[in-house]
């Protein structure tokens, strides 16, 4: 990807790793995947197991998301290939962006760990990285696909992330990892037919503030493991992004707008500030009320009828850009009429003003008396001999 093509994306948040006392809902759901586990010999049914990470606290914890999110990532952890050594590795093109990135992503390990483990931590998601990109050539690493890998490292360990992030990078996230992020950006405007469908007055707010999708982007590119502060959190929507329809970050992303729609349409509407305030997550958002509404969502709209929404969303803002092209065209001819003074501008305005009876009258006053001073000067020479 040329640096032209590149997307900025600002710093992570810090990830708080703090660990809550588990409610009696989150026991009860852990007890009951944990006897799933023993009746199948290690294994859930994956009609079963999807129902479960999607529904209310998720898979519970990162002992169960060890044992099942190769499952639902469709990896056998029986057939792992060993992670070669980082120094086989520097050679690939996109290996200093990469060691860049992760070093940038300190805030997302955990708190307190000693040095050489979090040296080791960033060699291996280095590794984990570049493992992927170099197997597939013609997937391009963006900022934030570490986001994802280092959440999976923490979770699964090196080789079984390295799998994990094989089989996502080739599905779920290959349009992101495209030369350009034009695919991406566009996807990301399946938000809005979604937010129209449901509230159109908040649609409308949001197409007049101009503020586009790129607030949404790093949610998108990171399943929102860049832009939340809890650790817990994130752990929580993956296990739903993992058990889900590959596109459901956009039906999330749209419950999200929707959810905080009255915040929005308090707010001036101005682009820098709508853009400001939805960039920022709420610590208190209620997730697990958003998922039930984003899965609603995914069944209640067709990707077919949406996608036919944003190809006319397209064509109208071409005609808008065609149209302001014109009008700021119009704008400089116009300019350039009034500040540049042509022949017929001098005949028509200078002259007639030149022309008025007082002027006339000055004017010819001033030539008698030139006439009489040139009569007086020649007079005056010629009587001296000089002609």
């Amino acid at each position: 990807m040329s640096e032209e093509d590149v997307i900025k994306i600002d710093q992570p948040q810090e990830l708080s790793f703090e660990k809550c006392p588990e409610s009696q809902e989150e026991q009860e759901k852990r007890q009951k995947i944990e006897q799933l586990l023993k009746e199948g010999n290690g294994k859930i049914e994956l009609k079963l197991l999807r129902e479960l990470a999607r529904s209310d606290h998720g898979l519970v914890t990162d002992e169960l998301r060890r044992k099942l999110w190769p499952q639902l990532a469709g990896v056998d952890v029986t057939s792992l290939d060993p992670a070669p050594k980082l120094s086989d590795l520097q050679t690939h093109p996109e290996y200093n962006q990469v060691v860049l990135d992760v070093n940038r992503s300190l805030k997302r390990f955990p708190p307190g760990i000693p040095y050489e483990q979090r040296i080791a931590l960033q060699d291996q998601l280095t590794v984990l990285i570049l493992r992927v990109i170099n197997k597939y050539p013609n997937l391009r690493y963006y900022q934030g696909y570490h986001d994802v890998a280092v959440t999976f490292l923490l979770v699964v360990g090196e080789e079984v992330a390295f799998a994990v992030m094989e089989e996502l990078s080739t599905n779920h996230f290959s349009e992101c990892m495209q030369e350009t992020m034009d695919a991406t950006q566009k996807r990301l405007m399946f938000i809005w037919p979604v937010v129209n469908f449901e509230n159109p007055k908040l649609f409308q707010f949001l197409q007049r503030s101009s503020v586009g999708t790129l607030f949404a982007l790093p949610w998108y590119l990171t399943w929102f493991g860049h832009s939340l502060n809890s650790y817990k959190a994130v752990v929580r929507l993956y296990d739903y992004f993992l058990a889900s329809p590959i596109y459901s970050p956009i039906f999330v992303t749209a419950s999200i707008i929707l959810h905080r729609a009255e915040d929005i349409l308090l707010e001036e509407c101005d682009m820098a500030m709508i853009h400001c305030l939805l960039s920022k997550l709420p610590d208190n958002l209620p997730f697990e009320d958003l998922l039930k509404t984003s899965s609603n969502l995914y069944e209640k709209y067709s990707l077919t009828v949406i996608e036919k929404e944003v190809e006319k969303l397209i064509q109208l803002e071409k005609q808008q850009r065609i149209l302001e092209e014109k009008m700021a065209l119009e704008r400089r001819k116009k300019i350039a009429r009034n500040t540049r003074p042509n022949g017929n501008y001098l005949i028509n305005h200078l002259l007639p003003q030149l022309l008025t009876p007082k002027s006339f009258i000055v004017t010819t006053a001033f030539s008698l008396l030139v006439g009489i001073c040139a009569y007086y000067y020649k007079s005056q020479y010629m009587s001296t001999g000089i002609s």
